[in-house]
């Protein structure tokens, strides 16, 4: 397989692991260990697809796309880490000590994430239409709802699951893209 088509397989899983996490917390699926313990896959899958769509718009993105890869791919490592922390750590703990935590470095934390993520979604997206290898339509659904997507905490509940429904979909468009590109560009070799 390809490194494209499997960034694009990855994007495929991103935006069917947002539909689902969004679905769950809307009240559409249930609350179950297994829904939970997937919720977090996510974000690692977006990095994974990031990096496919990296490869193929890189030519023509410029430092921006660069810039925003990075900043778009340290957001998505650090949303994998919070989406962690919030279903293998938080429920383990008493309340207290868990508003304790996001009162200080550990709400910090998770605030400087979100807006290193909402940088990148931003650069990357305008690198990436700007390159003209992707969907415009498709960056501007990714864009548009992971703004939302990155502020979670800032807006309401509605509006943060619609952008991940919108995200979803523009992950998906742009993944079909990449599965396309997999199919006519050549094989990387593997290098020992």
């Amino acid at each position: 397989m390809r490194i494209y088509q499997v960034s694009a397989a990855a994007g495929f899983a991103c935006a069917a692991l947002l539909v689902v996490n969004a679905a769950r917390r809307g009240g559409f699926l249930p609350e179950t260990a297994f829904t939970h313990a997937i919720a977090p896959f996510a974000a690692l899958a977006g990095l994974f697809a990031i990096v496919g769509i990296y490869l193929l718009i890189r030519d023509s993105a410029g430092r921006l796309g660069l810039a925003g890869f990075v900043l778009n791919a340290a957001g998505l490592t650090g949303a994998f880490a919070v989406e962690y922390i919030l279903h293998f750590v938080f429920p383990y703990l008493d309340r207290p000590v868990v508003t304790g935590l996001l009162a200080g470095t550990t709400g910090r934390a998770f605030l400087v994430t979100s807006v290193i993520l909402l940088l990148g979604v931003l650069a990357f997206s305008a690198a990436a239409i700007r390159s003209r290898a992707m969907a415009v339509p498709a960056v501007v659904l990714y864009a548009a709802g992971m703004t939302p997507g990155s502020l979670r905490n800032l807006v309401p509940e509605p509006v943060y699951l619609g952008g991940l429904v919108m995200a979803a979909i523009g992950v998906a468009w742009m993944a079909r893209r990449l599965w396309l590109a997999g199919r006519s560009a050549p094989a990387l070799a593997a290098t020992a």
